[in-house]
């Protein structure tokens, strides 16, 4: 019988929990490699919540007369999000880092506890510490054998089966042989005989092979064990390797079952085995020590070398951004048009996006779900537009929407902020978009010696905000991959405190990044502009050492009708002038012929000089 309401999902897993003698369960959104997006068969803090995000845990104790007996876990992306998706009658709302799941639990767990938890979605540090937590109180952190919600999930679906496949040389711009052999040097400079490599967009660059086991980003099921001997395992269900990944694969790489990943880790015993610790789950970590390997934390050898791109992938990622600049261009133009007459939707609006990106060939899906959101739904930023939630872009108001697409030589990542007219703006809206303006140039003019790290750049994006007393709560630039994850580490630019991943990496020419500072009045509107960006080397007569800058990757006119030039100094709107100069050189070109000359007309009145 199927569970259709939250309670009723919520209650069969309480009851399970009863009948293994657990008193709480904690849900992550995970999967087996500790994935941000995550198949449709590892979505269970979906299924039992309603919580659509692509961050959050939840902890459910299975006395339902406790007060709280539930409760969600959300930083500050969601903090809209979780409250319209997550009924506040089961689940209390929690802020991260402001509380954390330890923290919770050590507060209003019973003294004396048996909280479950899966392995397998689980980092062995997290482990650790709600174990720690547990124990101060009587209690213990047990980890289950099979997952208590796929024991109550009726209809869940089982994990895909898509054919991997060959991401060809001509876009990566190196062999996977001589990945693999960078990995065996790096094993064998540290003593190690092994590595665990467990993130899907790790194997899939090391590899040389994409897949279509994840929506919106192209990577398959597996696991690899790499060896010191240049050698390696993957680990993948049988079905989904052709002949051609076969080949690929040569001789160096053994295929074996995803389902003997278990017995490939059991067969290190003695070896000097390196597992990262953000990335491998508790599992690996806990049969690794089992077995008696001598266990190393050690970052994936594969994560700098994967976010430093090289000529190839960067002259890619060039030409796709092109491409995509020509879709969304189209799409602004076509909204211009359409949008004052009170007939488009949130949903119709993202459609119309997709179908123009879907005229290029070489588009693969989008690289997210597109975020499409009008008047108060712009205001979460993460907000994911559905039948139920979706609005009509109404007159003289602010319509919000990112969105990118996975393409074979490249993913983009764009958000452009409307007005809908036909009138003039708002004050307000003009002042807070001009000050998310000069943050976004801020960032892109940026000029900084080797060795900064993005938590050192983030006040310049938020600068101009903060003079007025305002912020938003969502970091400032995240690194994107090729034809790979949308969200890449390790670098990153936002604020360091809260212990956020990457944010004392330093930045190195090669990587890409987003710009994307914002501002979000809540129940009324969001803003934000988005723009990837290239760290890059820049020659400086008499200076003191190595210096970096940024190229900005993403050319698409930003909306001119909400900037306030009062509040611009003359070099930001040089910037402007400059960047829009260069962005009708790359995209107008795209938009000759008798079919696109509105467009182009429309295109060319947004780049005039400021």
């Amino acid at each position: 019988m199927l569970m259709n309401t939250h309670e009723a999902r919520l209650d069969a897993l309480r009851k399970e929990l009863k009948a293994r003698g657990l008193d709480g369960f904690v849900i992550p959104i995970s999967d087996e490699h500790m994935s941000e997006y995550v198949g449709a068969y590892a979505q269970r803090l979906e299924w039992l919540t309603g919580f659509g995000g692509s961050a959050g845990t939840a902890v459910v104790l299975t006395d339902a007369g406790r007060s709280p007996a539930a409760a969600m876990f959300v930083d500050g992306r969601y903090t809209l999000q979780v409250r319209d998706q997550v009924d506040g009658r089961l689940y209390a709302y929690e802020s991260v880092p402001a509380t954390s799941v330890p923290a919770w639990l050590a507060e209003h767990a019973p003294k004396g506890a048996r909280i479950g938890y899966d392995a397998w979605l689980h980092g062995s540090k997290w482990a650790l510490a709600v174990e720690a937590t547990l124990a101060a109180k009587g209690g213990a952190l047990i980890a289950v054998e099979g997952n208590p919600i796929d024991a109550v999930w009726d209809d869940q679906p089982l994990p895909s089966a898509a054919s991997a496949i060959v991401h060809p040389d001509q876009f990566t711009g190196q062999a996977s042989e001589a990945k693999r052999a960078a990995v065996s040097e790096w094993l064998s400079a540290k003593g190690l005989d092994a590595t665990v490599i467990t993130a899907l967009d790790s194997i899939a660059w090391l590899l040389n092979i994409r897949g279509a086991d994840v929506d919106r980003t192209p990577v398959a099921l597996s696991y690899v064990i790499a060896r010191k001997d240049g050698t390696a395992d993957l680990f993948i269900a049988g079905e989904k390797v052709t002949d051609e990944v076969r080949r690929h694969l040569g001789n160096a790489v053994t295929v074996r079952e995803r389902a003997a990943f278990t017995q490939g880790l059991r067969e290190l015993a003695g070896k000097r085995v390196a597992a990262d610790p953000e990335r491998a789950v508790s599992a690996i970590f806990e049969e690794l020590r089992g077995v008696g390997a001598t266990l190393v934390e050690e970052r994936d050898p594969t994560v700098l070398p994967k976010a430093v791109k090289n000529p190839v992938e960067q002259a890619g990622h060039r030409a796709a951004q092109g491409r995509d600049a020509a879709a969304v261009t189209r799409f602004l133009h076509w909204l211009a048009v359409e949008a004052p007459k009170g007939e488009v939707t949130e949903l119709s609006a993202a459609a119309k996006l997709q179908d123009f990106r879907a005229v290029d060939p070489s588009l693969r899906d989008l690289s997210f779900d597109t975020i499409s959101g009008a008047g108060p739904n712009g205001a979460s930023p993460h907000y994911r537009v559905s039948e139920e939630t979706s609005l009509t872009l109404e007159p003289n108001s602010v319509y919000l929407v990112d969105s990118g697409g996975q393409y074979l030589d490249g993913t983009t990542d764009i958000t452009r902020t409307v007005w809908v007219g036909p009138d003039a703006p708002f004050a307000e809206v003009k002042d807070r978009f001009t000050r998310v303006l000069k943050g976004h140039i801020a960032l892109a003019l940026a000029v900084f010696p080797k060795g900064t790290a993005g938590s050192q750049l983030d006040v310049l994006a938020r600068h101009a905000l903060w003079q007025v007393g305002l912020d938003y709560a969502h970091g400032t630039g995240h690194g994107v991959g090729s034809f790979l994850a949308v969200h890449e580490g390790p670098q990153r630019i936002a604020k360091s405190s809260g212990g956020q991943a990457g944010t004392d990496q330093p930045l190195l020419p090669g990587m890409f990044l987003s710009n994307e500072p914002g501002y979000y009045k809540t129940g009324e509107y969001g803003i934000r502009i988005e723009n990837l960006i290239l760290v890059e080397k820049r020659e400086i007569a008499g200076s003191d050492g190595e210096y970096y800058g940024f190229e900005t990757l993403t050319h698409v006119p930003i909306e001119r009708r909400l900037v306030d030039t009062s509040l611009l100094s003359p070099a930001e709107i040089a910037w402007w002038n400059d960047y829009h100069a260069r962005v009708l050189e790359i995209v107008a070109p795209q938009l000759e012929g008798p079919d696109s000359a509105a467009a182009l007309d429309w295109l060319r009145a947004q780049c005039e000089p400021l």
